[in-house]
């Protein structure tokens, strides 16, 4: 963990902060700030939130427990703010948060979506399966033409897991 940082779980009041980042980033898909509310009560659990030494979120990743999959984490997005990186939270936070629902859910592998042209995202699934020894599986879930606006690119599934290693993980510290 990036020296000066924890992670935690997000509180109700963290939502207009990670709607902040989540706009600042410039390449994610910007939700409604009422999502980000609803994420920060409702999957709270399978979300975590990185703060600064004064309680303040500078990353967060959401996820949620796949219906179809309970054993899988679907990593919806991963977001550091612009003063925070460069430093691995991306990969701390990761981390973090599975192995914490590893522990308190049963989870053991993740999913996540990844449009081709985001490599930082692309580097953080594929270096997050290499630490774990965990089988990556890739294939196009949603094609360009499924969108309703023009210019989105396709999004690709990411399967990673099964990773027999997050329940030896240390556990995610929460204050």
């Amino acid at each position: 963990m990036p020296e000066g940082l924890t992670l935690d779980a997000p509180q109700l009041e963290d939502g207009a902060a990670l709607w902040r980042i989540a706009r600042d980033s410039r390449t994610l898909d910007l939700n409604s700030s009422y999502s980000y509310l609803l994420w920060c009560r409702d999957f709270a659990a399978t979300s975590v939130v990185a703060r600064d030494e004064g309680g303040e979120p500078v990353g967060f990743i959401t996820g949620y427990v796949r219906p179809a999959r309970p054993r899988t984490l679907v990593v919806w997005q991963v977001a550091v703010d612009e003063a925070a990186r460069g430093r691995g939270l991306a990969a701390a936070m990761l981390d973090g948060l599975t192995a914490r629902t590893a522990r308190e859910l049963g989870i053991d592998g993740i999913e996540t979506t990844v449009t081709p042209d985001n490599a930082p995202s692309n580097r953080l699934f594929t270096s997050f399966a290499e630490r774990h020894g965990a089988a990556t599986e890739k294939e196009v879930l949603f094609d360009a033409g499924v969108f309703p606006e023009s210019g989105h690119e396709p999004e690709v599934l990411y399967r990673i897991g099964p990773v027999a290693s997050l329940k030896d993980r240390a556990p995610l510290t929460v204050h």
